[in-house]
């Protein structure tokens, strides 16, 4: 199944993200569709160690599969923000155009401290990249 092939498709799919992988926790991500062309993921995934992802998704299918247009994924232990992938572009920052605008802050200086970010795209589900990331964290 590619998850991407339609709403209900990647609905099914983020519902049924803790069978497929048993690290997760629990999750309350909910995809509301918000137009006729337009929808929202968002919410957590809670894993063990007080390890949770902050989901942020803004999905289209208006020219053909869905595909997410934005995003913004926060990595939290505790109260503590490990990192965050958005998609701002950056685009006088060349380091990171290898894979722009997918990108990731990281400490020391996590508001400026920019890293590429290969494993993100618009076109598949980004969150089996952000898990396994989580995961190597356990």
């Amino acid at each position: 199944m590619n998850p991407f092939a339609s709403l209900r498709d990647y609905e099914r799919f983020v519902y049924t993200l803790q069978q497929q992988f048993p690290s997760i926790l629990r999750s309350t991500l909910v995809l509301a569709q918000r137009g006729r062309l337009f929808a929202e993921l968002s919410g957590e995934i809670a894993f063990a160690n007080a390890l949770r992802i902050v989901v942020y998704e803004r999905l289209a299918w208006d020219a053909g599969p869905l595909r997410i247009e934005g995003y913004s994924y926060e990595v939290w232990r505790g109260d503590d923000k490990l990192c965050w992938y958005d998609s701002q572009p950056h685009p006088g920052d060349p380091a990171l155009a290898e894979t722009a605008p997918h990108h990731q802050h990281v400490p020391p200086d996590i508001k400026h401290h920019r890293i590429p970010a290969p494993g993100l795209r618009f076109d598949a589900p980004n969150l089996p990249f952000l898990i396994h990331e989580i995961e190597s964290f356990l």
